[in-house]
């Protein structure tokens, strides 16, 4: 036999194996020379990384795996969340293990010395997998409720929102999944450009390994209000800040969306007592924008806040105060007179007055795409919030069954253009423990959505906001049959 004949044969079956159902047919084969649509498969394996959740003896830590049901999905699999190595605690069993799609599955450990995770879901569990994981320090440095979707592995991220200043401590966490060293180098932006420092380049994250990067080490002055950008040279990670605020708590800031001429901050809380823009542009071009909060009735401007410069290369911070009083809204940022400098942004909000603040960090949303999950939501403890940036929209939210039982419950939500729509009564029938939020887009859109979780403590409005994305659950495989007509010499 050809070694050709043999790679076609060790292809095809690859092919199988990875997506199950795939059939390939290439244009022209049935006499027909359009090339046929790829079809969507649930994806085969996923990977998340979860940081290290806290430095506090008092934190205690829930992390929440689920993943949704879908149609097509193999008949068996498995998932898994590992200790990475280079921990302080060596724990011998996965934090973890989900068995079946569609009921979360939770775990908790307490103290300063829980490790960073790494996750790997194959087979049913792996398409649309997520993993939350919440964290609530009720005293002390770090006070507050810091809440995080475990992360796929990438290359590049931008964090917007950082700080050095005093009263700031901020880590930014570079987690490593694969078996190879990576390489990151982390460059800061201020009000003024980028900030000097050899200190950010060529740090070294061994294999399946954490590592914890305090900001104020890389700027020899305290500044306020930075962009914070992460840039991998070799490897793969994950990257996140963890943010400490002395007197208004803490919180994890997640990356933002990539740059962009438009971006969306979706599900600022209607009862915000402060709120702090951060805008940096990275081109070569400054950004002129308008803001908007589109508030359930629809768009309105903010006053005093119309419009925004952002000099290029620079990060540039507004505050906003109570900017969507006593309404639920998200906040819209949008090109000027045809302007098409990208930038990326995050809101800082602020519940609370005095000795009672507590803060949590908006980054700008991906959008939901077409499904996207949020893991641990409790009952009476929070809400969805859904912004339609494009045509008006219409998805379906399901709650999942929950962790320790109940049925899980759908309905359809029509979300008007321009308009943020606030989802806080859908839980599951017989509802015990927590439960995961799906939300598919049915039609319209783009959709984007922030999930806000409440656990207030000794009068403390303590909480924390996630972003939603795609959950990426499909894969396009090309359809293809043998033909054999390509051996011939």
């Amino acid at each position: 036999m050809k070694r050709t004949t043999l790679s076609l044969f060790a292809t095809t079956a690859a092919l199988a194996a990875v997506t199950g159902l795939a059939v390939v047919t290439m244009p022209g084969a049935d006499g027909d020379d359009a090339a046929p649509s790829a079809a969507r498969l649930p994806v085969e394996r996923s990977g998340l990384l979860c940081p290290a959740p806290s430095d506090s003896d008092l934190a205690d830590t829930t992390y929440t795996s689920y993943t949704p049901k879908s149609p097509g999905a193999s008949d068996s699999g498995r998932a898994v969340l590992d200790p990475a190595a280079r921990a302080k605690k060596k724990a011998g069993a996965p934090a973890l293990r989900p068995a079946e799609p569609g009921t979360p599955v939770t775990a908790e450990e307490s103290g300063a010395d829980v490790p960073a995770l790494i996750g790997a879901a194959e087979g049913r569990l792996a398409p649309g997998w997520t993993v939350q994981q919440t964290t609530t320090v009720t005293a002390g440095e770090g006070r507050g409720v810091l809440g995080l979707a475990c992360a796929a592995p990438d290359t590049e991220f931008w964090l917007p929102g950082a700080s050095t200043a005093e009263g700031r401590t901020d880590y930014v966490h570079l987690t490593n999944p694969d078996d190879a060293a990576a390489v990151v180098d982390i460059e800061l932006h201020g009000k003024d450009g980028a900030l000097a420092s050899s200190l950010g380049e060529d740090i070294q994250v061994q294999p399946r390994a954490t590592v914890p990067v305090l900001l104020s080490t890389l700027t020899e002055k305290p500044q306020g209000d930075l962009t914070v950008h992460v840039t991998v040279r070799s490897g793969r990670v994950a990257a996140a800040i963890r943010a400490v605020d002395a007197e208004r708590g803490a919180d994890w800031l997640a990356p933002a969306a990539d740059p962009a001429p438009a971006v969306v901050l979706p599900g600022v809380p209607e009862d915000v007592t402060a709120a702090r823009l951060v805008v940096f542009a990275p081109g070569d071009q400054d950004a002129e924008l308008t803001l908007q909060v589109a508030s359930p009735n629809g768009p309105i401007v903010p006053a005093g806040n119309e419009e925004l410069h952002v000099k290029a290369g620079m990060t540039t911070a507004v505050d906003l105060g109570e900017i969507t009083r006593g309404e639920p809204g998200s906040l819209l940022l949008a090109p000027k007179d045809g302007s098409s400098a990208p930038v990326v942004a995050a809101l800082q909000v602020v519940r609370g007055k005095g000795d009672r603040r507590e803060t949590a960090y908006l980054p700008a949303s991906t959008g939901i795409g077409a499904r996207a999950t949020v893991a641990d939501n409790r009952a009476g403890g929070g809400a969805l919030a859904l912004t339609s940036t494009g045509r008006s929209a219409k998805v379906r939210v399901t709650a999942s069954a929950g962790s320790g039982g109940g049925a899980p419950v759908s309905r359809t939500y029509p979300v008007p253009e321009g308009a943020t729509v606030r989802v806080d009564d859908l839980v599951p029938k017989g509802l015990e423990g927590s439960y995961a939020l799906t939300v598919e887009t049915l039609s319209g859109g783009p959709v984007h959505a922030s999930r806000m979780l409440e656990l207030p403590e000794d009068g403390i409005p303590m909480f924390t906001v996630q972003t939603l994305a795609d959950d990426r659950g499909t894969v396009a495989v090309p359809k293809a049959e043998e033909d054999l007509s390509v051996l011939q010499d």
